[in-house]
């Protein structure tokens, strides 16, 4: 059976504002990985989520990389684009309690994503459209243990994740396609990919339930994803004396492989008054392990980028960090509120927009009866401004340099959340 303390609402209550308090962090992140569920203190749960994120980032000042494209990008073509799409993210989840013992959840969420759609502008050489998604399925236990005035947990889980995603980007520009340009060739390009792969996780908790004290420390695994897909260079001609004169005109089977970030998070929450808890965390994400990923083509090896790729999706991402922190009240047995502050450190380096951002967000949680509790909310964040570097980087440990199609400033900009969300328990 559930157990029963002084702030039970107050626990109740933090349970679901990690659950549902919408965010924005770097990397290729969207929702990421969420096992608070986990530690609802019903015996039986099923909790659902969807978020709603538009982030309002422009870019502006872009210069075009002539020797990337053959030729410099037609001067009508705008210098400026909108960088950033809307986007949903869903979240559904269970759990039941082992008797006196533990606890076990299954969830879907969707982790991992990006939609960037600047279109036809001076950085279509980089980018004119790019999208990455992603699925995952968890199963996530723990056992308990007694510990001096609360219960120790040790937690471990495994998920399967699919990943797919698409970029169109400017091959050849319309100058160096002439009077082929449109009516045979637009010079675009397209890289199709999909993967899937496995990962774990493992941690430790403790809870006082007298004082909605909780503290966990959870590790998440990378997980590595063997990527296949194809290079479509249709609308693009067989150019002599370059890679385009074998692969130009034509669909191109490729390969890849790219492993998605481990983690590493450590949260806290304890009651600080009857029906006051106060909560923060602290998250570290390995994005630095994905700089460059190169597709090939099936049966060249090894693939190794700007040297046998034929495409390679450049990211020269660093660590990311998120801080976050905030307090919730339980105003009657009916109604809750919080309010949060978060910060997230920028995973963008030498080229890309995300830079660092700040989020403030709230929450309101309705409990019509003791057995389903409807949630809302919503944040205001300021995404800071920078610029991506029209040089790139080095691709590699050779001399080849990637990303350096463009370059382009960004200054700051809004982005807004909402989530909505149902919970039902008995």
């Amino acid at each position: 059976m559930a157990k029963t303390a002084i702030f039970r609402g107050a626990v109740c209550f933090a349970v679901s504002i990690a659950a549902v308090t919408p965010s924005l962090a770097g990397g290729l992140e969207r929702g990421g990985y969420n096992i608070d569920l986990l530690f609802d203190p019903s015996d039986y749960v099923l909790d659902s989520s969807a978020t709603f994120v538009a982030p309002q980032r422009e870019v502006k000042n872009a210069r075009d990389n002539p020797v990337k494209s053959g030729g410099l990008l037609p001067s009508s073509w705008s210098t400026s684009a909108d960088d950033s799409e809307n986007y949903w993210s869903t979240r559904v989840g269970a759990k039941a309690a082992i008797g006196d013992f533990g606890d076990c959840m299954f969830d879907y969420s969707e982790p991992w994503g990006a939609h960037l759609k600047p279109g036809i502008w001076q950085g279509s050489s980089y980018n004119i459209e790019t999208k990455v998604k992603s699925h995952n399925y968890a199963t996530t236990c723990r056992v308990k243990f007694d510990l001096g005035k609360g219960d120790f947990s040790i937690i471990g889980g495994g998920f399967y994740q699919e990943l797919s995603g698409y970029k169109y980007r400017q091959v050849v520009s319309p100058t160096a396609l002439g009077p082929a340009y449109p009516s045979l060739y637009s010079g675009i390009g397209k890289l199709e990919m999909e993967g899937d792969g496995w990962g774990w996780r493992a941690g430790v908790a403790y809870e006082i339930p007298e004082i909605a004290f909780r503290t966990s420390l959870v590790y998440n695994s990378a997980v590595d994803h063997d990527l296949s897909g194809t290079v479509s260079l249709t609308s693009v001609p067989p150019v002599p004396g370059t890679p385009l004169a074998v692969y130009g005109g034509k669909n191109t089977p490729v390969y890849g492989s790219v492993s998605m970030p481990d983690s590493l998070e450590l949260k806290v929450q304890s009651g600080i008054a009857p029906d006051w808890l106060a909560f923060g965390s602290v998250k570290w994400t390995d994005w630095s392990q994905i700089q460059v990923v190169p597709f090939c083509p099936v049966g060249v090896s090894p693939c190794v980028p700007g040297a046998s790729s034929l495409n390679t999706l450049d990211l020269f991402y660093r660590d990311g960090w998120t801080i976050s922190g905030g307090v919730g009240h339980k105003f009657n047995n009916q109604w809750s509120g919080a309010v949060s502050l978060t910060w997230d450190r920028g995973t963008s380096t030498v080229i890309g927009t995300q830079t660092d951002t700040w989020m403030l967000g709230t929450q309101l949680i309705y409990s019509p009866n003791k057995n389903i509790e409807f949630k809302i909310a919503g944040a205001l964040g300021l995404l800071t401004s920078g610029s991506s570097s029209i040089a790139g980087a080095r691709c590699g440990s050779g001399p080849a340099t990637c990303g350096d199609e463009a370059g382009y400033d960004f200054g700051n900009d809004l982005v807004a959340a909402i989530s909505t969300g149902v919970k039902v328990k008995f």
